[in-house]
């Protein structure tokens, strides 16, 4: 056939979606491997070893001077967290700051204590479900756990003598020095609340609020359509009228987790979170092109009231640089870089 074949050239557009966009405005690139988060009764014994061992390799580290009473380069993370608990509770970072949180606390743990794993999780309805208690979780072992409950103390209401002014308050037990497991001798420079004391370990169980930590109220959680519901629905009092997961947590652990401020002196706080985390994970998830970048709420508890954006910074003070939120959206992109099993 006789005649000239022509090429037409042709300007060719990708439609990018709305997460790829905001992943590529984020500079977050996915990572070469991804950490690994476990349940902590998942864990071989050897896995559990090492985490222990790391946690209290920053117990015996020397402090980096963010306040002058932290000794330990674990104090530093609870000293941070004191610092900013009127910033990061009951406000649309909550979620993301505690995701950072722990990411560096993780890092940390590498950097400094030679630590090859990633932070485990406690999922607690795994106990809630079968016993109603916490009581006899794995996590509390006082071999391959971190101790069981503190030594019981007649009455305790907490170390301000404050919690029976709580509605519907029920005492429940220990309130002493935790006397088992690997944390047992170590002693604590800040807390409780925002006062620095040289104190020991405390817990107190109460299986009073052991209900707020069913499967079923994970359910009732991840049902949530919006962030706004579902950051709100997880995070619980004084916003809820009832115990949520967040709050309903630190009750049932007690004494140093009840502490909004100090909580991050038990090593059993970043467990607790990194379920926390994991839940919002697993929302995201359930519609991730809607749901990976959704962010909203309050930036502060006191007018003048702000919504966050992804453009929102993440203090860490003297712990880490600051980010903002759009950089801790995904768990598998940098700086991140994990995932749950």
């Amino acid at each position: 056939m006789l005649g000239r074949i022509h090429r037409l050239a042709c300007v060719c557009f990708v439609l990018l979606s709305p997460t790829v966009l905001l992943l590529a405005q984020a500079g977050a690139g996915f990572c070469p491997s991804l950490g690994t988060r476990q349940e902590w009764r998942d864990l071989t014994k050897g896995q559990k070893d090492q985490y222990i061992s790391a946690v209290k390799c920053l117990q015996a580290l020397p402090a980096t001077g963010l306040v002058k009473a932290a000794r330990t380069r674990f104090d530093d993370f609870q000293a941070a967290h004191i610092n900013l608990t009127d910033e990061i509770h009951l406000v649309g970072q909550f979620l993301p700051w505690h995701r950072r949180f722990l990411n560096v606390f993780e890092e940390t743990l590498r950097s400094e204590c030679a630590f090859k794993g990633a932070i485990p999780y406690w999922d607690w309805s795994r106990d809630v479900d079968v016993f109603n208690s916490i009581n006899n979780s794995p996590v509390f072992d006082p071999v391959t756990g971190f101790g069981g409950n503190g030594i019981y103390i007649p009455g305790y209401a907490g170390p301000f003598n404050n919690l029976t002014n709580l509605p519907g308050w029920v005492p429940g037990t220990g309130g002493g020095c935790v006397p088992t497991g690997p944390f047992a001798s170590y002693n604590l420079s800040l807390g409780p609340g925002t006062i620095p004391t040289n104190h020991c370990l405390t817990r107190a169980f109460n299986d009073e609020y052991a209900w707020a930590l069913s499967s079923a109220q994970i359910a009732n959680t991840t049902k949530q359509p919006t962030f706004e519901n579902f950051r709100i629905e997880l995070e619980g009092q004084p916003i809820t009228p009832t115990m949520k997961l967040h709050d309903g947590g630190h009750f049932a652990v007690g004494a140093e987790m009840l502490n909004t401020y100090s909580s991050p002196g038990d090593p059993v706080f970043y467990l607790h979170h990194a379920n926390l985390d994991r839940i919002w994970w697993i929302w995201q998830q359930m519609d991730l092109p809607e749901r990976l970048f959704d962010v909203s709420g309050r930036s502060s508890v006191d007018p003048p009231f702000v919504n966050i954006t992804l453009a929102f910074e993440l203090k860490m003070l003297n712990l880490a640089p600051l980010v903002p939120i759009r950089d801790v959206m995904d768990p598998r992109s940098q700086p991140l870089c994990y995932t749950y099993i």
